[in-house]
């Protein structure tokens, strides 16, 4: 598979989005300062930080005089902190991020450097990495950022226990959903969990509504500038049939205000406040280290989202994240440099990473890991996710991620508008229209 990708086949690929803030604070910093050697910022949160921080430890180790810093920060103070760092020269040296139209703005400011050539020269690094992981990474045939982590699908959970107790089956379609939402409501139950306030996790509804009414067609046209594209009949069905969910009270009272950063939307689940939940696949984890025995007892179910019934789109297909992504800040010094590239070589994945990252039930961006994930505790689903990334017909780049960042944060904010239901989605397409191309 190339590596050098169109702008439709990116979309065609396995990146998952988060929404911007204005909030600034990081969360904690570790190892050595900036003199000479280099900085890191990446996301807090378990069990990503650590597995994230044991690499760099490892490195760090190994390389005494080329020592790297990290900062870690929230999910959503993080995109805004490093937009401003970027504007004002004072970047880290290596920017974690997740690619697509984010990389681009980067790009076209000069603030990040093309990697382009010393993949060339380091054959083997790029050859270990799932191909279309390079999708979000490549802007205009060359490459800005390194691939790293983990593919990340959006799945739909829900709490077996509970499906059990109210003498239910997982929903086969749009049409099940429907009719579950009354039947979980009249005991007592949310239908579905959501960190509302968040933004980002309203997103994923839509994208799978959107993909599974009107296929990926429906949103490539809106990405790639066509007038008035988002009014397509399709769009306006998907965004219709959110707001009958919202109207039924599909959604947990007061989702608005519940974040994704706090982790309570999936403690509804766990604790079996909510029935269901769609959310990344970087879940399973957080629920398995927070969720007591919830994981360990069989009480997880995931799924792909359904078909809606009369749709075109593929069921197979999938929304989510082929990877995360590492720059190189094009501020930072020679030395600086060679130290993020040193890493990126020895440090990003090694053989502790990827076990952790399996161990976590996440499944790394390496080629040729089956083994590794059928032999581990947490094989059914990372085998799983797996056999999503591998067998969707599309596996798509999400929304805030692959537009511009003054189109996701129109779409980001007449999301929350559109779920508030203080808005029409016929409102919801003019206020997008209003914003392609830009």
């Amino acid at each position: 598979m190339p590596t050098h990708l169109s702008r439709r086949t990116v979309l065609g690929l396995l990146a998952a989005g988060v929404p911007a803030s204005l909030a600034l604070s990081a969360c904690g910093t570790s190892g050595p300062g900036s003199d000479g050697g280099a900085t890191y910022w990446f996301l807090s949160g378990p069990p990503q930080e650590g597995i994230r921080q044991g690499a760099v430890d490892r490195f760090n180790q190994a390389n005494p005089d080329a020592k790297i810093a990290t900062t870690t920060f929230q999910n959503d103070p993080y995109k805004t902190k490093i937009k401003t760092a970027l504007g004002a020269g004072q970047a880290p040296t290596i920017i974690w991020g997740w690619g697509g139209g984010g990389l681009r703005t980067w790009v076209e400011a000069g603030q990040v450097d093309d990697l382009t050539s010393w993949f060339d020269q380091n054959q083997k690094v790029k050859d270990k990495l799932i191909p279309s992981s390079f999708g979000p990474a490549t802007i205009d045939g060359r490459i800005y950022a390194m691939p790293c982590e983990t593919v990340e699908p959006i799945v739909l959970y829900y709490n077996k226990r509970v499906f059990d107790d109210v003498g239910v089956e997982p929903p086969q379609s749009w049409d099940d959903i429907m009719a579950l939402v009354p039947r979980f409501n009249a005991k007592g139950i949310a239908p579905f969990s959501l960190g509302g306030q968040s933004r980002w996790t309203n997103m994923m509804w839509l994208e799978f509504l959107f993909d599974r009414i009107g296929g990926p067609e429906v949103f490539q046209a809106a990405f790639e500038g066509e007038k008035n594209a988002w009014s397509h009949p399709a769009a306006i069905d998907a965004l219709t049939k959110l707001q009958d969910l919202v109207r039924a009270r599909g959604f947990v009272e007061g989702f608005s205000s519940i974040t994704a950063d706090s982790n309570a939307d999936q403690a509804l689940l766990y604790t079996g406040r909510a029935a269901m939940m769609l959310h990344g696949s970087w879940s399973y984890g957080i629920q398995q280290e927070q969720g007591g025995d919830f994981v360990q007892s069989d009480g997880l179910g995931y799924m792909n989202f359904p078909p809606v019934e009369g749709g075109t789109g593929d069921p197979s297909n999938a929304v989510g994240n082929p990877g995360q992504y590492l720059a190189i800040s094009s501020k930072a010094s020679a030395e600086q440099k060679e130290v993020a590239k040193k890493f990126f070589s020895t440090g990003v994945l090694d053989d502790q990473e990827v076990k952790d990252w399996i161990d976590s039930g996440a499944v790394p961006i390496l080629q040729g890991t089956q083994g590794e994930l059928a032999g581990n505790k947490n094989a059914d689903f990372v085998t799983f996710v797996y056999d999503i990334a591998s067998n969707a017909e599309v596996f798509a780049q999400s929304w805030d991620q692959a537009l511009s960042p003054t189109a996701a944060e129109t779409l980001l904010d007449n999301i929350v508008k559109l779920f508030q239901l203080s808005i029409s989605p016929q409102q919801f397409a003019d206020g997008l229209n209003a914003v392609i191309g830009k």
